[in-house]
Parts: structure tokens; C-alpha cells; sequence
């Protein structure tokens, strides 16, 4: 009896699962977004298990006529993960495609989710604008806050970090969930979302001071990228443009070279590379009061982002010469994930009464009827 008490007042275990779509290298944006979260998370200890997964799969439903893009970003995900921080002897690498078991509860998913919740889906609505699919829609990327749920609950995630505009997907997961749950048992563990806890950091405009930083528009700066090409971004961003003299007092709302400061800078910067301030606050004031030029602003950035992101380029470099080693970690990642996949899929399955093989009280009733 103290034993099955025990085991009921057990601490629910705590686990994170989040990833990327590997449709090119990252960026700046998944850095502040997403990826230094995630290596914070890992290393506070306060998790039991950690799926960081590369959605190769999820990446193909808008990119099927050119799997080569998909297939060759693997590793450049993969080489950006590993640079940022993330610890495969701490937190589990894997790949999409390479768990088949997401497959099978996203088929079952679909049955829980009608058309009309998934066209309603914000997140859906814009992505689908910005690729111009407009009647086209591959049914896979219509359909892929389905094949999210499934990515979550395959692993029983608690905590899912991603950025704002992942709210929707994780109010449809949570839908599925408890759907799921209401219809065949409490199989399905809820999760919650995590989003960033500096604002600047839950949606980095691009460079050009549009309000989505993306590959296809090429208003990135990339975590891989040489410091020359850093330094060239940073000084042809966007910032207030009726700020045309350093004597006219400057607007902080929409200048990208602010919201960049808010997202990167920290203290010790100022003492390093700007000693007159003490810190944003001061600089940001002596913008909006006029005698503060753009450039100067401009070159502060540029030497703290060098900062930040040299080491993690340098740490890049040293992974690429050893390209056999990464695909190690991702292959033992998507092993374990696998295992932990299958399990909750026999969970699922029994759930749903479609454990045939499995339930000897089914084929023993039926044997006697049979009689």
C-alpha cells in the first residue's frame, strides 16, 4: 500500500520538445527566438528528457518537387544545434522522417479535426498566403498542426519553447488532446507553450524592417555567417527614416537596429564597446533627444553581434571537419526517439481498442463465441 502511494504522488515528468524545418541554415531570429532557450532549458537541469527534432518531413509538404533543398539542410540544422550549444549527451538530436510512428498517430489525429478548425488556423491562414498556394494547398502543409500534435504528444512533451506565432498550433494540439483523451481515455499528455521572455525576442524583424525575418525574403543575417558580411548587414539596416541629421531627435518604434540592441545587448557591451553609456536605456534617450547618429548606433550593434556570434561560428567549424560524427548523433538521436514513439503509439492504439494482437482477452471471447 505505501508503495502504490508513493508511485501516485510521484513528480510528473517534465519534457521539452521543439525544432526546426530544414530549409536552409539559421538564423539570428531562430538564435533569439528559439535556440538560446533551448540551450538555457538544457542546462538548468529542471527537465527529464529533451527532443530537439529536425522536421525534414513537415519541410517536404511545401518542398516535395525539390527534396534535394530538404536533404542537404539536414546537416546544416544540424552543424547550427550543435555550434548554439545543444549537448547531445544532454538533449536528443533526431530526425522527422526517420520516426515512422509520427506518421501513424498524425493519420489517427486526422480523424479528431475537422476542415473548417484547420482553415481557421491563423498560423495556417498566413503561411499559406505567403507561399501563394491559394487554392493548391498541398494537403500535407494544410494539414501539418495535425502532424505538430503528433511530434508533441509521441514524446508526452510538457513544455513546448517556440516563438509567438506558434501560439495557434499549440491551441490545436492541445484541441486534439483533449479529444482524444475525452473520446478513448486519458492517454495523452497536455502540453504547454514557452515562449521567450524578452520581448524583442519573440518576433526579430528582418534586416530591412519588415516585420518577418525569412530565407525567402533574404533579409537574414545567418549565425554561420563571416563577420565582414555581418558587419555589411548590420550597417544597411533599417532604422527611423526621418532621422536624416544626427541633430534630429530619432524614433525608437520600427528601427530595427533598436529592437536588434533590446534582443542582443547585455550590460557588460556598453563597458566593452561604448564605455559613455552606461547602458540601453541611456542610449536609446540620447537617440530620441537628437545629436546621436544612426552609424554610431550601427557600429555598437555590430560589435556586440560579433560578439555573440563568434563563437558560435568558430564552434562550426570545428563540427564540419568531422561531417560522420554529427549524422552519429543524429541516428542515435532518432533511435531513442523511435523507441520512445513506439511506446506511445501502443499506448494510443490501446486506447483506440485497435490492439488486436496485443488484447488475449479479445481473441480468447471471441474464440469461445466461435464455438
Amino acid at each position: 500500500m505505501a508503495e502504490e502511494i508513493k508511485a501516485k504522488e510521484a513528480p510528473k515528468r517534465k519534457v521539452i520538445l521543439t525544432g526546426d524545418r530544414p530549409t536552409g541554415r539559421l538564423h539570428v531570429g531562430h538564435y533569439v527566438g528559439s535556440l538560446k532557450r533551448r540551450v538555457e532549458l538544457q542546462n538548468s537541469g529542471e527537465y527529464d528528457d529533451i527532443y530537439i527534432m529536425i522536421a525534414d518531413a513537415q519541410a517536404l509538404t511545401d518542398n516535395a518537387d525539390n527534396p534535394e533543398k530538404v536533404r542537404q539542410n539536414i546537416i546544416e540544422v544540424a552543424l547550427d544545434y550543435m555550434s548554439c550549444g545543444l549537448d547531445p549527451a544532454k538533449s536528443n538530436l533526431f530526425i522527422q522522417s526517420q520516426v515512422p510512428e509520427l506518421t501513424e498517430l498524425t493519420f489517427y489525429y486526422m480523424n479528431l479535426v475537422t476542415v473548417s478548425r484547420l482553415q481557421r488556423n491563423p498560423t495556417v491562414k498566413s503561411e499559406i498566403q505567403q507561399r501563394g498556394f491559394e487554392t493548391s494547398i498541398p494537403v500535407g502543409f494544410f494539414t501539418y498542426p495535425i502532424s505538430q500534435a503528433a511530434d508533441i504528444t509521441a514524446f508526452d512533451a510538457t513544455t513546448v519553447p517556440v516563438g509567438e506565432d506558434q501560439m495557434p498550433m499549440l491551441e490545436q494540439t492541445k484541441e486534439i488532446v483533449h479529444k482524444f483523451n475525452s473520446v478513448y481515455g486519458k492517454a495523452l499528455v497536455e502540453p504547454e507553450i514557452l515562449l521567450p521572455s524578452n520581448q524583442a525576442c519573440l518576433r526579430l524583424p528582418g534586416i530591412d524592417g519588415k516585420a518577418k525575418m525569412s530565407k525567402s525574403l533574404g533579409n537574414c543575417i545567418y549565425l554561420s555567417e563571416e563577420s565582414d558580411e555581418i558587419k555589411k548587414k548590420v550597417m544597411s539596416m533599417f532604422t527611423d527614416p526621418t532621422h536624416i541629421k544626427v541633430s534630429v531627435p530619432g524614433k525608437l518604434e520600427g528601427n530595427t537596429v533598436f529592437t536588434y540592441l533590446d534582443a542582443f545587448s547585455k550590460p557588460e557591451h556598453f563597458e566593452a564597446f561604448l564605455p559613455e553609456y552606461a547602458n540601453l536605456d541611456e542610449l536609446k534617450a540620447h537617440y530620441q533627444r537628437g545629436g546621436l547618429g544612426d552609424v554610431k548606433v550601427k557600429r555598437f550593434l555590430n560589435e556586440v553581434l560579433q560578439a555573440e556570434l563568434a563563437p558560435i561560428r568558430e564552434r562550426r567549424k570545428e563540427l564540419m571537419k568531422d561531417i560522420p560524427y554529427v549524422y552519429e548523433v543524429l541516428k542515435k538521436g532518432s533511435e531513442k526517439a523511435e523507441s520512445v514513439a513506439a511506446a506511445t503509439l501502443a499506448r494510443v492504439k490501446n486506447a483506440m481498442r485497435i490492439n488486436y494482437f496485443e488484447d488475449e482477452e479479445l481473441i480468447r471471447t471471441q474464440a469461445e463465441q466461435m464455438k
